[in-house]
């Protein structure tokens, strides 16, 4: 999870969950950046294919979607929190709080966390 805190504070500039199982990060575009986001997103869904990544490279922006099944959502929760609290300054990461009909993120310990994230689970991921 480091080289994520990494990225994050290195490039992401607002944090969007656009649905409970739908997390954006919109990220400072760059080749660099893109190289480690599709680096790390591989490396991750390797380990835990429950995510489905999606990097977008359009209109001059980079952006990363992260989405996980319903059962994973906490997982989810966490990485949203990871993102917002990594990332420098106010920027428009206000709007990563989810929807009013939708619990705000989890914050669970890293055992917590790394027990979510290393349970098996079937999934499709794209990078």
């Amino acid at each position: 999870m480091a080289e994520f805190d990494a990225l994050f504070a290195d490039a992401v500039q607002a944090v969007r969950r656009p649905g409970r199982e739908r997390l954006r990060l919109e990220l400072v575009f760059s080749p660099e950046y893109a190289a480690r986001a599709a680096e790390l997103t591989a490396r991750e869904n390797g380990c835990c294919s429950f995510f489905a990544f999606t990097l977008t490279i359009a209109d001059g922006g980079l952006t990363l979607e992260v989405a996980v099944p319903p059962e994973r959502i906490e997982v989810l929760d966490a990485l949203q929190a990871r993102a917002v609290s990594a990332a420098p300054g106010p920027g428009d990461l206000g709007s990563a709080e989810p929807g009013p009909a939708e619990p705000g993120p989890a914050e669970p310990g890293p055992a917590e966390l790394g027990s979510a994230a290393s349970a098996p689970a079937a999934s499709r991921g794209s990078v």
